[in-house]
């Protein structure tokens, strides 16, 4: 019964989070009442969370509710290390959360587009990853599609900003990011990614949907 329930939710539309709709199933927050505590965060991450304003700040919109949910509460507790987003973090209940959290989900997420140049080198690193080297492919994690798993906290990928996809692979990668949970895997993978695989699978994710 369980997993009848965990499929159904995971093949729910956004829809099912719009305003009226049931609690998210993931952080039981309103999406309707995360709408307006989103206000502010349009200055950084655009309208609906859609990015637009500086490519190094991510898209939100599409983003798991569990995974969003989680990088806040650690963005409060200073196990996540920024600036900014300490202070944005710092005043929200866990009710806020939980409700901004089911509101970026509920987005429906506009994608970029990769460079040509990107996607030799890219596909094959996303699609089967490279043994040789110990590199599981990111699809596996992440999806055909890089929708995530909102189930597991894994984040929806498609359609980043390649700037914050850069900028988070190169992170993990040096340890800044990855002390625990799932952000440990990707620690384990980034540290065998050179400099021009990182962007392009950062160019190839912007325009993958």
């Amino acid at each position: 019964m369980k997993r009848v329930l965990l499929a159904l939710a995971l093949s729910l539309p956004a829809a099912a989070f719009a305003e009226g709709a049931a609690s998210d199933p993931f952080v039981k927050g309103d999406a309707a009442a995360g709408a307006a505590k989103a206000a502010v965060c349009g200055a950084c991450h655009g309208a609906g969370g859609n990015g637009g304003v500086n490519p190094a700040w991510p898209k939100l919109a599409a983003q798991g509710s569990k995974y969003i949910y989680t990088q806040l509460v650690a963005f409060k507790s200073g196990k996540r290390n920024n600036a900014v987003m300490a202070g944005q973090a710092a005043a929200l209940s866990e009710k806020d959360m939980a409700d901004l959290a089911a509101y970026f989900a509920a987005q429906p997420a506009v994608p970029g587009v990769a460079s040509e140049s990107a996607v030799s080198v890219a596909q094959k690193l996303y699609r089967a990853g490279d043994a040789s080297r110990g590199l599981p492919a990111c699809a596996a994690c992440h999806g055909p599609k890089g929708a995530g798993n909102p189930a597991s906290a894994y984040p929806h990928v498609a359609g980043q900003n390649a700037g914050y996809a850069a900028s988070s692979l190169r992170a993990y990668r040096a340890g800044e990011r990855g002390q625990e949970g799932n952000g440990q895997m990707m620690a384990a993978v980034a540290k065998h990614l050179t400099d021009a695989e990182i962007d392009a699978l950062s160019s190839y994710l912007s325009g993958l949907q």
